[in-house]
């Protein structure tokens, strides 16, 4: 789990492939199930900080360059004040294939702070990791099939989840340019 979670996050994407072995795992061994939810966390945690510092180095001096026009500025801004929901969203909510990698990719090269991108990043694979194991041993062979039935449910749930930290992100900004102002 550990490895094939380390690969996917680090740069080999394998759609669904951590999250149906995490469910095959806990519907097979329940005594291992979360220790299994552990090595999934700790996996992508590993992996996207590669990618992350990665991007760090190499891809700071591109966007600089890039960065430097009135659009290129914008984009930066942008990504600094909403960017790590592009992360969140796709990290937390399982079985939808959303794009995270060029996300982080961007946060890393656009200076994000790797403690923020951590926090961030835990905070969205641990609820989904200990779900889909708990999951997996409630429901055992079933959980895939449930997951797949309940597809628009985990659609809405994302865009939803998007909107809601989109606008408390804005109303925050907003809050603390009226105390500064």
């Amino acid at each position: 789990m550990l490895l094939l979670s380390i690969v996917d996050s680090g740069g080999l994407p394998m759609v669904g492939g951590v999250d149906a072995l995490l469910v095959f795992m806990a519907a097979v061994d329940h005594k291992n199930a979360y220790w299994a939810a552990v090595a999934a966390v700790v996996g992508s945690l590993i992996g996207s900080l590669f990618i992350f510092y990665l991007a760090r180095k190499g891809g700071e001096a591109y966007l600089h360059r890039h960065t430097l026009t009135r659009r290129g500025t914008m984009l930066r801004a942008w990504f600094q004040e909403y960017g790590l929901a592009t992360i969140f969203v796709p990290a937390f909510v399982p079985v939808i294939p959303m794009p995270m990698k060029i996300f982080i990719l961007s946060a890393g090269a656009l200076g994000v702070s790797p403690l923020t991108f951590t926090i961030v990043l835990l905070v969205a694979r641990v609820p989904r990791y200990l779900f889909l194991a708990w999951l997996g041993t409630r429901l055992g062979k079933d959980t895939l099939p449930y997951l797949r039935h309940h597809i628009w449910e985990f659609v809405a749930l994302a865009v939803g989840l998007f909107a809601v930290l989109y606008l408390a992100i804005r109303w925050l900004h907003a809050r603390r340019s009226r105390l500064l102002a």
